[in-house]
């Protein structure tokens, strides 16, 4: 089968929610109470590409997974810090979709001028602590019962990876429109399609 990997639109919304719903619903890995409307998602994925990736994976036409990256926090200081997000589709986990996607997301990040990635992570989740520290991600601290969802305290865990040595005289990130007008572009968004089992 096929598999690309593109800048997700606000018409990919409706098969995003798709994914993201049940997450929201049956576990904790979000700490969303209530799953956003296509709509909502549209809105997020738009408001997202002013500055940020917002990728998804299509393996034969569907969408496998997608992740994004955003503001890890809104002072100014944070701005070459980002932090990032994926979710898969429960039909196409265990196919190289996650690692495919952050390995394209992170390429495109390190483009922009980001210094660093964060994940956050609800634990318990094995799974998505070993995607990220196959990645190179390390493991900075646990934030202890910071979230109640599904009956239960959480914690969250942070991994930190950094993108690039941080430059003595940093300039901002290009935006993710700024980038997308090289020629190199859709290289960059390929980057990790070769760990995808089709």
């Amino acid at each position: 089968m096929s598999a690309v990997i593109r800048l997700a639109s606000a018409t990919d919304a409706a098969a995003i929610r798709q994914i993201y719903r049940p997450i929201v619903r049956d576990t904790h890995i979000s700490f969303e109470q209530t799953a956003p409307s296509s709509k909502e998602i549209a809105a997020r994925i738009e408001k997202t590409l002013t500055q940020y990736p917002w990728l998804v994976c299509e393996i034969g036409g569907q969408i496998a997974g997608y992740a994004y990256a955003g503001a890890f926090r809104s002072r100014a200081a944070y701005q070459w810090t980002a932090e990032t997000t994926v979710y898969i589709h429960a039909g196409f986990q265990r196919r190289g979709v996650s690692r495919a996607l952050y390995t394209s997301l992170l390429a495109l990040l390190r483009e922009q001028g980001y210094c660093q990635a964060v994940g956050v992570i609800a634990l318990p989740n094995d799974a998505s602590i070993r995607a990220h520290e196959a990645l190179g991600f390390r493991r900075i601290g646990v934030f202890k019962g910071v979230g109640y969802k599904a009956d239960a305290w959480r914690d969250t865990g942070w991994w930190q990876l950094e993108l690039r040595p941080p430059p003595a005289d940093p300039q901002p990130p290009l935006s993710i429109t700024q980038l997308a007008i090289e020629e190199y572009f859709d290289a960059l968004l390929q980057t990790g399609l070769g760990s995808v089992k089709r």
